[in-house]
């Protein structure tokens, strides 16, 4: 079962959309709500969803083409919405990284990269209940950042680089009580800036401050373990860049479990009402491979268990210079 929302002249309109097809949610305007009455009423989406009756059926391919379908969810308030996520998640995804951030004397020295991917294969799948070890955490910014499935990913003027990342992103509510819920599971373009990054990783925290895409649609319930889906780059009308990414616990070195304690075991993160975005983590990047994405090629990151793809076209901003702050 999947969930969506289109974008209407009246707001957002939930989809939901099962093996009969894809329908109108009746009674109801975007998912957010759907997603806060189960929260708080303590049921299920499907429950909520199967309570509001059959609506009219729609064609989501023929949306997504019109560009008329909208973020899977977004809050009232964007700053409500908070974009996070956690890197050297994935079996495989070190290599890349620790490559990044390798030292030129040659010298056989773990980086601080390959140290916290170990800390991960060693204490990251920890019993359920249990604890396991810190992976990797970074801000990514809130509701203003999310970019709608169709979009352009606008990168600053100041930015050195505008790469995709194919990610799996777990979408939450907090319940009145302070209870994390999860609705399930959307593709993720985690978009970064990896030039920035590779010049020192204390300035990992600078290359994450970019804005991100996921959808258009949550898969409702558990992830599936084993994720198999293709990111791809398109320029002119051609792929310049294609290759297999993995996700799901059996590619992991954490548990999606653990994660998501290390992210909301900080109180401000189960703020009543609010939304939350979080980014699994991925083992491929075209970075890695020395692709260099230009303004106007398409990301196109898919997998058959999530539905429709997710596709952004890259931008760049202009530079707006030295930006003063004025005193008051």
């Amino acid at each position: 079962m999947f969930l969506s929302q289109v974008r209407t002249d009246q707001g957002p309109q939930a989809i939901f959309r099962d093996a009969t097809g894809a329908r109108t949610v009746p009674g109801t305007g975007g998912t957010y709500g759907l997603a806060m009455e189960a929260a708080t009423k303590g049921l299920s989406l499907a429950e909520v969803i199967a309570s509001r009756g059959k609506g009219e059926p729609v064609d989501l391919p023929a949306l997504a083409a019109a560009g008329r379908l909208d973020l899977p969810i977004r809050h009232p308030d964007p700053a409500h919405l908070h974009i996070t996520g956690t890197g050297l998640t994935h079996l495989g995804s070190a290599s890349a990284r620790d490559a990044m951030h390798a030292k030129l004397s040659g010298a056989e020295v773990l980086t601080d990269s390959m140290k916290m991917f170990r800390m991960g294969l060693e204490g990251g799948r920890p019993a359920p209940g249990q604890i396991g070890a810190q992976p990797e955490w970074f801000f990514k910014g809130n509701g203003q950042s999310a970019v709608a499935p169709g979009d352009a990913l606008t990168a600053p003027g100041f930015a050195e680089d505008g790469g995709e990342e194919p990610e799996l992103a777990g979408i939450y509510v907090i319940a009145p009580d302070g209870t994390p819920c999860r609705l399930g599971f959307a593709l993720g373009n985690e978009f970064s800036d990896h030039v920035t990054e590779r010049v020192n990783y204390l300035w990992l925290a600078h290359s994450k401050l970019r804005v991100a895409s996921f959808g258009p649609e949550i898969r409702l319930g558990p992830c599936p373990a084993d994720v198999r889906g293709t990111s791809r780059i398109w320029r002119g009308g051609a792929v310049i860049w294609e290759k297999p990414f993995l996700s799901g616990e059996a590619n992991m070195s954490h548990t999606l479990a653990n994660l998501e304690h290390h992210h909301f075991k900080y109180a401000l993160f189960r703020n009543p009402g609010d939304v939350h975005v979080h980014m699994f983590g991925t083992a491929t990047l075209s970075f890695a491979d020395g692709v260099t994405p230009q303004a106007g090629d398409r990301f196109e990151i898919s997998a058959d268990d999530f539905g429709l793809p997710l596709t952004n076209t890259l931008a760049f901003a202009a530079d707006e210079g030295c930006i003063a702050a004025k005193t008051l």
